[in-house]
């Protein structure tokens, strides 16, 4: 009987920058629907394997599969176009832009072809769909108004939003929760799992909160040095004395 491949599936990647390993061997796979935490010191290769993972940088050894494909070295909008998303740590919307405008501009390239979209309505038929997006991340009030107007986190949650307006299979989420202010995080968290719910897809998230990232994922990966150092259930990665030991400090 043979098995389905996993929906991603690292395979001992490694990121080298002369004698530093900034990612040294770091295998693990994501199953269709399955949400997986990363987590670990800064310094420890997080960001540096997500940009390995989608493109931003070519790993120096190992390989990536989304969905059976080899998509090692791809570019991001080869990715993109294949239904893998990510958000940044740093804020990637258009400020000049409003927030219902933002959502629309992230999901146009995949609204047909150039022509299509020339002569489509000025909301590309995306303007229903960005409703519901603004609906869901309970962005109604401020829909109408320049995204650069709004706080840090109205801001991020239009970022995510963006993120999810195309649909995604997989999204990558790199410190949804830096920078925002504590009465928003449980909502990004009830925002990811109904969006985890409704739209299906796997989700890889990077995060130093503790407290959201053991409520959020039920699979976590710890990262030390460049390596998995611990991974499994949240309750059985925050017992594990090492990990306690390099990360969580007592």
């Amino acid at each position: 009987m043979t098995t389905k491949p996993s929906f991603l599936e690292v395979k001992d990647v490694r990121k080298a920058y002369g004698a530093i390993k900034a990612v040294d061997g770091v295998s693990f796979s994501v199953g269709p629907g399955e949400i997986v935490g990363v987590i670990g010191p800064n310094g420890s290769g997080k960001t540096t394997l997500f940009n390995s993972i989608l493109g931003q940088i070519k790993p120096t050894s190992g390989g990536v599969e989304f969905c059976g494909e080899d998509i090692t070295g791809m570019s991001p909008l080869e990715l993109s176009r294949r239904g893998v998303g990510r958000t940044f740590q740093t804020l990637q919307v258009f400020t000049h832009l409003s927030v219902r405008d933002n959502l629309i501009a992230a999901a146009q390239e995949f609204k047909g072809t150039m022509p299509a979209r020339l002569f489509a309505a000025p909301d590309a038929g995306l303007g229903h769909h960005a409703d519901e997006m603004i609906e869901l991340f309970r962005l109604k009030h401020v829909a109408h108004l320049k995204a650069g107007t709004l706080s840090y986190g109205q801001q991020k949650l239009i970022d995510i939003a963006m993120a999810f307006m195309p649909a995604p299979r997989l999204v990558l989420l790199d410190e949804p929760c830096a920078g925002v202010n504590p009465s928003l995080v449980d909502q990004l968290r009830e925002l990811l799992v109904e969006l985890n719910r409704t739209q299906g897809g796997s989700f890889v998230v990077i995060e130093h909160n503790m407290d959201f990232i053991m409520k959020l994922c039920p699979h976590v990966i710890c990262m030390v040095e460049g390596k998995v150092l611990a991974e499994g259930p949240p309750a059985e990665v925050q017992a594990n004395r090492q990990v306690l030991e390099a990360y969580l400090g007592n």
